[in-house]
């Protein structure tokens, strides 16, 4: 419970691993903000699908490529953020990428693994062999 504006109102606190940031919600905002449950185990299952089986378009020029991996980034979804990692990973084998989507695999995977990492029975050196 916090005091703000002179209102007392109950809160969610939702610490983030990466970063040790931690951030505060409303508990009557909770429904109307983007956040959503930890991965489970079968979305997991899903993102190794994505890494080993998923294709990539690296036709797309890369302003168009970094708009759609932005918008993917934003969605705030696993899976879209899986894409983007494994899509910039690819890319990189390949050839070297530009210091923006350097920074974007950066972030992005560091955020893959930091969710990943909360699924319960998971280790980081697992998590790691894959992605």
């Amino acid at each position: 419970e916090k005091e703000f504006s002179g209102k007392k109102q109950q809160y969610y606190v939702i610490k983030m691993s990466i970063s040790n940031m931690q951030v505060m919600i409303p508990m009557g905002k909770i429904l109307s903000s983007s956040i959503r449950p930890v991965t489970d185990i079968l979305a997991l299952k899903h993102i190794i699908h994505i890494f080993q089986h998923g294709e990539s378009d690296k036709l797309l020029p890369w302003k168009q490529r970094y708009k759609v991996n932005t918008d993917k980034i934003k969605t705030g979804e696993i899976q879209e953020g899986a894409e983007v990692v494994r899509d910039l990973m690819r890319m990189k084998k390949e050839k070297a990428l530009n210091t923006s989507e350097k920074k974007m695999l950066d972030n992005a995977h560091e955020f893959l693994i930091s969710e990943l990492g909360l699924i319960k029975g998971i280790t980081e050196n697992q998590i790691k062999s894959f992605c």
